[in-house]
């Protein structure tokens, strides 16, 4: 009955995926239309712009929403290996493949003992609630990268360093997955796969690093935790204003820079505290890796200047991993993630018009998914600490020499 019932289980799942993709990619073809503002135009316009200018052999050096490392580049052209294809409808085909990859990889990730489905089910489910954002932005294939790189973290150290650094190159937050990882060869992998292909790209196309400028002058975008100062001061005499800036909608006035440095300073504490962390823990299980990965990624996601939807897909991802290990105490962390997916696609794309107004429902929306983030992240971050590092009291003190010489009976 056992196998029967698992072949079930596993039908099902498919068959949901199935379903809830395809719907996905009826939204963005635009047979079924989606409420609220057009999330594809980032692909049509933006990604294809970029994609004229890297054929030639550089980087969009001068366009200041160019905000993401080199290896991009190769998101960015992709949709060139299916050229009997509109170039945004191929994007949207190859996000689907990253989609199903992702998938198989948790599927993978579940067999053999101590392991579970549950990660499976949790990506199938988080996916489709965020949206049709999910397939017009290229992070779900970074997230392909970073489930990859972490399920292959304990039996291939080496494929799993040289993954976190590929997808660093990607997006840069995989580079937080090595925070999670004890294994030397994993951190000379990932040293040498970053150097190497960094190497290529700065030799071969010039920009590759224009981006760190425009990452650095970037302000508070309007989803962000810190946002929400600005969306109550708004409604107290607050006369700044929201703008479209470096590629997303900021807030820019009065204070905004003391906000955006505040973030700053709580990212450089999170890391910190990540560092410690990694200095104290001593009991390493299996799923230990994936529940570090998944808790440093919620931190930054939470401290973020910029909280976009499509980072949902990280949280996602990462948390599916620690949900594969059935020791993993990550599970309500994750329900939390997975309850914010929704929250987030109410707030964008469908009711993104009263974020920018800062009106009741927009600021609801947004704290009650940075909210959910935030509980998220303590909750990880907590729960992780007492699986790993010994409280005191199981620390062995060392023997007092003096305490010995005085009971020491003469002879």
């Amino acid at each position: 009955m056992e196998p029967t019932a698992a072949r079930g289980s596993l039908a099902g799942l498919l068959g949901i995926w199935g379903v809830t993709r395809a719907a996905l990619l009826l939204c963005v073809l635009k047979v079924v239309v989606f409420p609220g503002p057009d999330v594809t135009s980032d692909v049509s316009v933006i990604y294809r712009g970029w994609y004229d200018v890297l054929v030639t052999g550089t980087f969009p050096q001068e366009d200041v929403t160019w905000q993401y490392p080199p290896a991009a580049a190769l998101a960015v052209l992709s949709p060139a290996v299916l050229p009997f294809l509109e170039y945004a409808t191929a994007f949207f085909v190859l996000a689907l493949a990253a989609d199903a990859a992702t998938l198989a990889l948790l599927l993978r990730g579940a067999r053999g003992g101590g392991r579970s489905r549950r990660g499976a089910w949790l990506w199938v489910a988080g996916v489709p609630l965020l949206g049709p954002t999910v397939y017009a932005r290229y992070d779900v294939m970074v997230t392909a990268v970073a489930v990859a790189a972490l399920l292959a973290a304990g039996r291939h150290p080496r494929v799993a360093g040289a993954l976190m650094a590929f997808g660093a190159l990607l997006k840069v937050w995989p580079a937080l997955l090595l925070l999670a990882v004890r294994r030397r060869a994993v951190w000379v992998s990932a040293a040498v796969t970053g150097v190497v292909v960094a190497g290529l790209f700065a030799v071969s196309m010039p920009g590759a690093f224009a981006f760190l400028g425009f990452q650095r002058d970037r302000g508070t975008e309007v989803e962000s935790l810190g946002s929400l100062v600005f969306h109550v001061a708004r409604h107290h005499g607050w006369d700044g204003e929201v703008l479209l800036n470096y590629g997303s909608v900021e807030f820019l006035g009065p204070y905004v820079s003391w906000v955006s440095t505040g973030a700053l300073f709580l990212t450089g504490a999170a890391l910190a505290w990540l560092v410690l962390w990694r200095l104290l823990a001593t009991r390493f299980a299996p799923h230990t890796a994936a529940d570090a990965a998944f808790t440093a990624v919620l931190l930054f996601t939470v401290t973020s200047r910029v909280i976009s939807p499509q980072y949902m897909v990280w949280l996602v991802g990462t948390a599916a991993v620690c949900l594969c290990f059935r020791e993993s105490r990550m599970g309500r962390p994750a329900v939390l993630v997975l309850v914010a997916c929704p929250v987030t696609m109410l707030e964008f794309p469908l009711w993104f018009a009263h974020v920018v107004a800062s009106d009741a429902l927009g600021v609801t929306l947004l704290a009650l998914r940075n909210g959910l983030l935030v509980v998220a992240s303590l909750m990880a971050a907590r729960t992780l600490w007492r699986a790993t590092v010994p409280a005191r009291r199981e620390i062995p003190s060392a023997p007092d020499p003096s305490r010995a010489e005085r009971t020491r009976v003469p002879s």
